[in-house]
């Protein structure tokens, strides 16, 4: 069995690379922010239509780092370098086909996205360019997701780090070129966006190259690979839309309550997305070990790991909290300078940090369950929890509290009822063996 500080060891070696790999992504949107910004009101209002679409789109589509990372993890653990590889390499070329077609799609549709945001037509002109042009990056961008999670199933979450800041810099320097430097406008932000993307899967295939040449892994893609690929993240995906459609509707909710309760849920869910970064980097790190030591056939190291990465994931959550909570009375004040606007969401904020133990906690099981490849298991609960959650949150909208008490409401319906029942349901899963399955492939009932 692993000792306690070697553990240690491996969950701060896969997380803290991680970590710096997610933090990097949204830099992406920042820097075209700023740049936007820049040209005037139009461009930025645009980018803000056009950011919400991809984001949204590439949400959905993160099962593909999360359905690979297992199946590589697993035969990586059983020995199996090639087959790891060769399966990694599958979920790229899953991640082609699955973008090509959304971006084919996403560019026909451009111009009906935009309308359907209701925009001024300066607005809308500016918002379709970007769109269109960003619409061919997404191949890229899913196939960076499958090859991140083919890294981190062989244990290696540093490169990924690597690629992700190289690429970020590229970016800046291809927006600034374009947008100033060429006179291209917001569409300069577009394109220098697309060639920094296409550029880090360019590295990735240089990367993953070398180690299939390494372990004679096969390049073309497998018919069996891509099947069981999709299976999986067909699931994952699933699960992904639960969680969405739970935001979307929190957001709903908040907007019911007035405009400066919505702004309010804003900055209260943007500073959980930053805590949520630290504690998704220890669901990495437990993704990819669990992985491994099922791979292993190692039941006693994958209990080990479970336990270990779980106090890890309550004692962070618990350290995060007392910041947010700490800092719960400026955090308002730095988002908008309104001492109003501060005072609103400080009950909330509260709550959110009362709630990030517990966080912490769901975020490590869901590592955990998808690197034993329990996808099916995931996307079922991910349903199962909105039973609770849906009338949590219809009775606050009937209620209608204003002000902070509103919001506080709203907080409590999210960051409690939703993340107990998602704690409850993984938890229950856990505490048995019916995911511990051993071996270089993922249960069947994954498929």
């Amino acid at each position: 069995m692993t000792r306690p500080a070697a553990l240690n060891r491996d969950i701060l070696r896969l997380a803290v690379p991680a970590l710096g790999s997610l933090v990097v992504e949204p830099l992406f949107l920042l820097v075209d922010a700023a740049l936007v910004g820049h040209l005037g009101v139009a461009p930025l209002a645009g980018l803000g239509i056009a950011s919400s679409v991809l984001q949204t789109v590439v949400g959905l589509m993160v099962f593909l780092a999360y359905a690979t990372t297992p199946a590589v993890a697993r035969r990586f653990g059983a020995g199996d370098a090639r087959g790891a590889v060769s399966v990694g390499i599958d979920g790229m070329w899953l991640a082609l086909g699955i973008g090509a077609v959304l971006a084919v799609a996403g560019f026909v549709a451009t111009p009906a996205l935009v309308a359907a945001f209701g925009s001024s037509p300066d607005v809308a002109a500016q918002a379709v360019t970007y769109l269109g042009i960003s619409m061919w990056g997404l191949p890229a961008m899913l196939i960076v997701f499958a090859a991140t999670g083919l890294l981190r199933g062989l244990q290696d979450t540093v490169t990924p780090l690597w690629i992700a800041g190289i690429g970020f810099a590229a970016n800046a320097v291809l927006n600034v070129a374009f947008i100033y430097g060429f006179g291209w406008g917001i569409a300069g932000s577009a394109a220098g966006t697309v060639v920094a993307q296409w550029g880090m899967v360019a590295a990735y295939a240089v990367v993953v190259g070398r180690r299939a040449r390494r372990h004679g892994a096969r390049l073309r893609p497998h018919r069996d690979g891509i099947r069981g690929s999709a299976r999986a993240g067909g699931w994952l995906f699933v699960r992904t839309v639960s969680l969405r459609l739970a935001l979307l509707l929190t957001v709903a909710a908040a907007t019911g309550l007035g405009t400066r309760e919505l702004a309010g849920w804003q900055v209260v869910f943007t500073i959980s997305s930053t805590a949520a970064f630290a504690l998704d980097a220890l669901a990495i790190a437990a993704q990819a070990l669990i992985g491994k030591h099922l791979g292993a056939g190692d039941p006693d190291a994958v209990r080990h790991v479970l336990r270990r990465t779980l106090a890890w994931g309550a004692w962070f959550g618990l350290a995060l909290g007392l910041v947010i909570a700490a800092l719960s009375g400026v955090i308002g004040l730095a988002f908008t300078g309104d001492p109003q606007l501060a005072a609103l969401i400080q009950p909330a904020l509260i709550l959110m940090a009362i709630g990030q133990p517990l966080a912490g906690v769901v975020y490590v099981l869901d590592g955990v369950l998808m690197g034993a490849g329990d996808a099916r298991y995931l996307a079922i609960v991910g349903v199962v929890n909105l039973v609770p959650f849906l009338p949590a949150l219809w009775l606050v909208t009937q209620a209608g509290p204003a002000g902070a008490a509103g919001l506080a409401w709203v907080t409590v319906a999210f960051f409690g009822v939703l993340m107990t029942a998602r704690a409850v349901g993984l938890g229950a899963r856990v505490r048995g063996r019916r995911w511990m399955t051993v071996g270089d492939r993922i249960a069947a009932r994954a498929s």
